[in-house]
């Protein structure tokens, strides 16, 4: 028990809002099992890439514009996702999305040609892409209940899936085809969509405090005088996303094939590769909350940028397997909590509205990053491609410094 107690204190889990109502606190577990979910079926495609690109004998660069078509499909339903939420709820969105996006996985194995791999990730791009904003745009609802700053847990949550999907497809990546092993991890997602689908299906929503006639009503002029200001103030955090989700997501589909290829660490080792960088930013999400509560975000942000700049110049360039390793890990811890805090603050700054649009554009680096170092690998090869993610990450460091002083705007 004091183990426990431990733990669910590490993740902030029970807060007076929830023990005074428990739908709530079985609303963010259902909330916390999609992002867990979205992370273990992410991480479960990434590290089967090496054997798919050998499958299609796609070269770096069509293999680039392949994983553009995850870009293109999530680009292009998350908007769709935005006017469905505010159709039929957030919560029975991220309900089908969870179920499209098991069931889409289950594609990239089936395919021959660079080209057909393109083509269904689409799909799969299209259901990941609107998983992300249906569930985020729910736990923004939750947030707003609860009147607690937990975002950091859910996204601790996917990473902990993340470790969980990479470290699962490192012991099976040699015993069993990507057909095989993706056809089982897509029954583990709809599983997991039925269980903690039907929890999210049953309850709405709650109310968010623009939706309550609440104290905190008199924020709201506020906010709407200066309309002009908030959009660049949720710009500014969207771009701050946008640079380290640009790192996180070319980690996810090169960081393994960097190993393989450039450091010859065999299938089970460049897996472990991803799941240590996987670890690393569980491990720093799950104190995220009490980090910016302790030095603040501004600083929070300006030292997990530098901190990441450094682990991802390690990784790109070491020498070694076990090197680049440790630069994946130091990456990851980094990279934990920059774009939570920069969700948090868009939605502080501009409200929901403002969570939505910060996470588009942050999602829009994750996902446009691969494409981006499949092109540079093909020019100046996939080490030198790897640099300009910690280039990225050091621009995020110069952006929050500049703007450390919109940290301290926005509903407290």
């Amino acid at each position: 028990m004091p183990t426990l107690n431990k733990i669910r204190s590490a993740l902030s889990w029970a807060g007076p809002q929830e023990s005074a109502d428990p739908r709530l606190a079985n609303l963010r577990l259902a909330i916390t099992a999609f992002f867990a979910m979205d992370g273990f079926l992410f991480a479960g495609w990434v590290v089967r890439i090496p054997a798919i690109k050998a499958q299609t004998g796609a070269s770096a660069g069509s293999l680039g514009l392949a994983l553009l078509g995850v870009s293109a499909g999530a680009v292009a339903f998350m908007m769709l996702t935005g006017r469905l939420c505010r159709r039929f709820g957030s919560h029975p969105v991220t309900v089908w999305s969870g179920g499209a996006m098991a069931l889409s996985i289950t594609l990239p194995p089936l395919t021959g040609s660079a080209t057909a791999l393109g083509l269904v990730l689409l799909v799969f791009g299209a259901a990941y892409g609107s998983l992300n904003v249906a569930m985020n745009s729910a736990a923004v609802d939750l947030i707003g209940a609860l009147r607690r700053p937990v975002m950091p847990s859910f996204h601790a949550a996917f990473s902990l899936g993340g470790m969980v999907g990479a470290g699962l497809g490192g012991l099976i990546a040699g015993g069993l085809s990507p057909t095989v092993h993706l056809l089982l991890l897509a029954v583990i997602g709809l599983l997991v969509t039925a269980v903690a689908g039907r929890a999210l299906l049953v309850r709405p929503a709650p109310a968010t405090p623009e939706q309550l006639p609440a104290d905190g009503g008199a924020e709201k002029p506020r906010v709407a005088s200066d309309r002009g200001r908030t959009r660049r103030l949720v710009l500014v955090f969207g771009l701050i996303a946008l640079c380290t989700a640009y790192g996180e997501g070319a980690m996810a589909d090169w960081g393994a094939l960097h190993l393989t290829q450039d450091l010859d660490a065999g299938p089970g080792l460049a897996a472990a590769g991803y799941a240590v960088f996987a670890l690393a930013m569980t491990a720093g999400r799950l104190t995220g909350t009490a980090v910016v509560q302790r030095i603040g975000p501004a600083r929070a942000l300006v030292a997990g940028g530098t901190t990441a700049t450094a682990g991802l110049l390690l990784g790109a360039l070491a020498p070694t397997t076990w090197a680049a390793c440790l630069g994946f890990a130091v990456a990851g811890l980094g990279l934990a909590n920059i774009f939570p805090i920069a969700i948090a603050r868009a939605g502080e700054t501009g409200g929901p509205g403002g969570v939505a649009a910060a996470s588009t554009v942050g999602y829009g680096g994750m996902l446009l990053g691969p494409p981006a170092i499949g092109f540079l690998a093909e020019a100046f090869g996939l080490p030198a491609a790897l640099t300009t993610l910690a280039l990225l990450a050091a621009v995020a460091v110069l952006i929050a410094y500049a703007t450390r002083g919109a940290h301290h705007t926005g509903r407290a």
